[in-house]
């Protein structure tokens, strides 16, 4: 009888122990600040100024391929800043189709993150095609694995300057963030 009361707090004491190894391992407590890398491709569906509207594949193709650092300050908060260079493709009618470089964005701002995966990114923008202005960005992540986040975001960009009218568009963007 002593054997099996012997057997079975040893058990017990190595299952407990065991489950405490395994919730230390599993999840240990996030260490900020952390930098983290990404790379995306960013699609503007539409653009809106007074005169006029421009969808994407309309009169051009436009991609643009932002990659750039998030600084994470703690649970909630974090600071990004992005770097986008967008490239162009266009074939006017009876021409020949061009491509170029087309525009690059400086877009600092900082990160407000939520609960389910959820960040809230108020951008400046600073483009060198003389634009200026801000892009809130809404972004979800979507999958988590152990190397890799994936994430989607919209944006809705307001850009002003170079003497052209105040603009307001909406892009879609896609990629990955490196954990």
């Amino acid at each position: 009888m002593k054997k099996w009361k012997l057997t079975i707090a040893l058990i017990t004491g190595l299952s407990y122990f065991g489950q405490l190894q395994g919730q230390s391992q599993s999840e240990p407590a996030p260490v900020y600040h952390q930098v983290k890398g990404y790379l995306s491709f960013i699609i503007p569906m539409v653009t809106f100024n007074k005169n006029e509207t421009t969808t994407q594949f309309e009169k051009a193709t436009t991609i643009g391929f932002p990659f750039g650092i998030n600084i994470y300050y703690g649970e909630k908060f974090g600071f990004s800043l992005e770097i986008t260079p967008t490239i162009q493709w266009s074939q006017p009618s009876g021409g020949q189709s061009t491509s170029k470089t087309s525009n690059v964005l400086f877009d600092p701002g900082p990160m407000f993150r939520f609960k389910n995966n959820f960040t809230i990114i108020t951008r400046l923008a600073f483009e060198t095609q003389g634009r200026y202005g801000f892009t809130p960005v809404f972004n979800k992540v979507y999958l988590k694995t152990k190397d890799v986040n994936y994430f989607v975001a919209l944006s809705l960009p307001a850009r002003f300057g170079n003497s052209q009218p105040a603009s307001v568009g909406i892009n879609l963007q896609f990629g990955f963030t490196f954990n």
